[in-house]
């Protein structure tokens, strides 16, 4: 770039696509290099302690200004900046607003942007669509957990909340255990079960049975790789999805970026608890302490809280960032259950943003758009 004149290159969806945004095997492997980047420390996300997920406006209730919205399901607008060293040396920021609502007029949930930024100067490099980078990356994390924690010989899988983030959770396991022959779905609503179905069928002809089940419990039982990512409303535990560990098949693994409950003597005796980033665990404990757990429903954070209780330990969890690192066994016993917990952080879509916006540059592809020729305010 050539100062003062700033120019940034604009990613629509389309674009971003063409670039490689959904390449799944490329991602898992950016995901797997910036875990081991962030277990390093060669990065910053926001907050005082360098961890947090992001800062998000919610709305009240109720409100005495008519034009301003109020609270419903996942009716929010967040911003999620982050630094990332090593060879990707980036910052950035998602935006997203987000609405249940949004389906009703044919648009996604959240609408998501990815802005890149000289780290030097925060001049714009890159402003992108980011709603297939966010879901690819989402599922590529888990995909990292999959190829060191899932069973070798995966094959049979048990989906809970057969969604979006299910679909690109499933193509990071297609990814890295190929021999899956049996999915068990658990859904909602029968539309969005047999359009996850024709996914399979399209996507994945090497998977020879697609079973839809009534209940958890039959979703849980006999499979390798149980997933979940199911909506549901924070706040009280009880009402979270429950999995009992008799139901859990010894070795296999469990991951899920949403809502889950277990039995707390399960998760305190015999689970083996991962995260993707315990220091964000930590920062959710600050942020939400006591009880966090109560408005971030994800199962680590439960552990955070027992850890807060004094009934557990640090020692208590691993990090994946140092399986990777080797400073961990991937394995601490035979047959043990795995409980892999991803909570999602900025600095997966600054690495996987970086990626794609330089595969555009090479590629030729994007609009070069200029956001002055000189400062009006220099």
């Amino acid at each position: 770039m050539s100062y003062p004149q700033v120019d940034f290159l604009y990613l629509n969806e389309n674009d971003a696509i063409k670039a490689g945004v959904a390449d799944m095997p490329k991602c898992i492997e950016t995901m797997e290099e910036m875990l081991k980047l962030m277990k390093m420390g060669d990065f910053r996300m926001g907050g005082a302690n360098g961890n947090s997920h992001g800062c998000m406006v919610t709305f009240p209730t109720e409100s005495p200004f008519p034009e301003m919205p109020v609270d419903a399901p996942d009716r929010r607008f967040m911003a999620m900046p982050a630094y990332l060293g090593g060879k990707f040396d980036m910052a950035g920021m998602k935006w997203y607003g987000s609405n249940v609502e949004n389906k009703k007029k044919g648009l996604p949930r959240s609408i998501l942007m990815l802005t890149l930024n000289d780290k030097e100067t925060g001049a714009p490099l890159c402003y992108m669509s980011a709603n297939v980078l966010s879901a690819v990356r989402t599922g590529a994390i888990p995909g990292v957990g999959f190829k060191y924690f899932a069973p070798k010989e995966t094959k049979v899988v048990g989906i809970i909340g057969p969604g979006v983030m299910s679909k690109t959770a499933l193509a990071a396991m297609m990814a890295v255990r190929p021999m899956i022959e049996t999915i068990k779905l658990k859904g909602r609503g029968i539309a969005s079960i047999n359009k996850f179905i024709d996914h399979i069928h399209e996507k994945y002809p090497t998977v020879k049975e697609v079973i839809v089940v009534d209940n958890i419990e039959d979703c849980v039982r006999d499979s390798d790789i149980v997933y979940a990512a199911t909506s549901c409303p924070s706040g009280d535990p009880m009402l979270y999805p429950y999995i009992n560990e008799e139901w859990v098949k010894k070795g296999a693994m469990i991951c899920t970026t949403a809502a889950l409950r277990f039995d707390e003597d399960f998760i305190m005796n015999r689970a083996r608890t991962v995260t993707d980033n315990i220091k964000l665990y930590e920062a959710w404990e600050e942020e939400y302490s006591p009880n966090a757990y109560n408005q971030i429903p994800i199962p680590a954070v439960k552990v955070m809280d027992l850890i807060a209780e004094g009934k557990m330990k640090m020692s208590d969890i691993d990090d994946l960032g140092d399986v990777l690192l080797g400073k961990i066994p991937v394995h601490r016993k035979e047959d043990e259950i795995v409980v892999y917990s991803v909570g999602g952080m900025p600095i997966e879509d600054v690495a996987w943003g970086t990626v794609v916006y330089r595969n555009a540059l090479e590629m030729g592809i994007g609009t070069k758009l200029n956001l002055w020729q000189e400062p009006a305010l220099a």
